[in-house]
């Protein structure tokens, strides 16, 4: 495997919180499948809202 830069992983935007979260090798085998940046967010599962305070 080729070393990337974290600049190069692929991203995604949580539909929980709407910030958006990078691959993380855990999800190698099923990054298509994941939708939630952590598991509170995939908990509350409702529309955007303001779980992590700013």
């Amino acid at each position: 495997m080729k070393i990337r830069k974290k600049s190069d992983l692929p991203t995604k935007v949580c539909p929980t919180c709407g910030r958006p979260f990078a691959w993380r090798k855990k999800w190698e085998n099923c990054w298509e499948e994941v939708k939630y940046c952590s598991v509170r967010c995939r908990r509350v599962r409702s529309g955007p809202q303001k779980i992590h305070p700013e």
